[in-house]
């Protein structure tokens, strides 16, 4: 891997990581993950809570280790390049628990909850999505109502990730089905275990272990403490979404992309220089070289925008348009990476037993993930001011 300009407490991180990842995620233990043969669950999330890793979103006062996104993103990346429902786990935790509730919740929610997320003890998904609504989000048509000193909750979610594994559910709602478009959403946080939950698991291609879900809602009664920010925060969703909610989920669907073209890429070319053919390495093949260099210079670009977007994020600088466009470059290279890595290996990287497979499954997910692809470019031609 190419040097990256990073602080020393970073390099040291990566270090603690590395050694983590090879002693707690094996590859036949990330290969398990993924077959469902091993379940995938919070014991993990409890390992890395005792590496106070959990804590880098959370400030000192609430128990945390102070807020550090530089560390908590390179951790996602390290935690995706072995496995990405393991990095899904962790960003359930650090960023939909402790930066939603951290930017967005009352100081009642944080004093209540963001301890939890210092100690593993909190996962929470996030119920965007529903079965007629994917991009339009402000179309949403789950509903929250007020009955007296209650919310009561009742519609349906979609691709609500992790929710099997969650103890929460964010969950954007239509709080005024009359009110003008986007001054009619508010955020609950829905217990998964409340009354009139019911989850539906879904099956998909590729990041297995923590479960893709339909999420319906049976008229959920909820106190009033469940709306995210408190009852000031009512009909305020879309801001509350736009603030922090869509580029956090933005960058999080690149670094967790960055994490499996990293993996893709390095164990490509070790098989490249062990695999023998006609005598040789099939990497002294002409053809193969320009592959391995294509996939390698394609990664360092790569690794420059999302570490360039995480500067932005640490120092708070708005950037949707360049979140944005590292999340619509980053996730389809990171394909582009994969299946690249693939046509290297042959067979053998068509085979479950080698991991270039499930890198593959993985990376075909990330340009889908927080946002497609074509809705990326509306949104990068849209906030550069270009004329429709």
């Amino acid at each position: 891997m190419l040097d990256r300009d990073e602080p020393e407490h970073i390099r040291m991180l990566r270090q603690t990581l590395a050694s983590f990842v090879e002693r707690e995620m094996p590859h036949d233990l990330a290969q398990r993950w993924d077959s469902g043969e091993t379940p995938l669950d919070r014991t993990f999330i409890k390992k890395l809570a005792a590496l106070d890793l959990t804590g880098l979103t959370v400030p000192a006062e609430y128990g945390g280790s102070g807020i550090d996104l530089r560390a908590c993103l390179v951790t996602l990346e390290v935690l995706a390049a072995r496995s990405t429902g393991a990095a899904t786990l962790y960003q359930m935790a650090t960023l939909f628990g402790g930066t939603h509730i951290v930017e967005m919740g009352s100081e009642e929610q944080k004093r209540k909850l963001l301890p939890r997320v210092v100690s593993g003890d909190l996962l929470v998904a996030t119920g965007l999505s529903e079965p007629d609504v994917g991009a339009d989000l402000a179309s949403v048509k789950t509903r929250v109502r007020r009955d007296g000193d209650n919310l009561v909750v009742a519609g349906a979610k979609r691709w609500c990730t992790g929710a099997g594994k969650a103890d929460l559910i964010w969950t954007l709602c239509n709080s005024d089905p009359d009110g003008a478009r986007h001054r009619n959403l508010t955020i609950v946080l829905v217990p998964v275990d409340a009354p009139g939950v019911v989850l539906e698991e879904q099956k998909t291609m590729g990041n297995h272990g923590p479960g893709t879900y339909d999420v319906t809602f049976q008229d959920v009664t909820l106190p009033v403490s469940a709306l995210l920010g408190g009852e000031h925060c009512w009909n305020n969703g879309w801001s509350q979404l736009l603030n922090t909610g869509l580029d956090l989920e933005r960058i999080v669907s690149a670094v967790q992309a960055l994490g499996v073209a990293r993996a893709a890429v390095e164990a490509t070319w070790q098989y490249a220089q062990e695999r023998v053919q006609f005598g040789k390495p099939i990497c002294t093949i002409q053809s193969i070289r320009h592959m391995l260099a294509d996939v390698q210079t394609k990664l360092h670009s790569c690794t420059i925008m999302v570490d360039r977007v995480a500067a932005l994020l640490e120092r708070n600088e708005p950037s949707p348009v360049e979140t944005a466009m590292a999340k619509l470059y980053v996730c389809e290279t990171a394909r582009n990476i994969a299946l690249t890595c693939q046509t290297v290996m042959g067979a053998y990287g068509y085979a479950v037993e080698y991991n270039v497979e499930r890198y593959v499954r993985d990376a075909l997910l990330m340009p889908i993930a927080g946002g497609s692809s074509a809705i990326m470019k509306n949104n990068i031609t849209n906030w550069m001011g270009l004329p429709r």
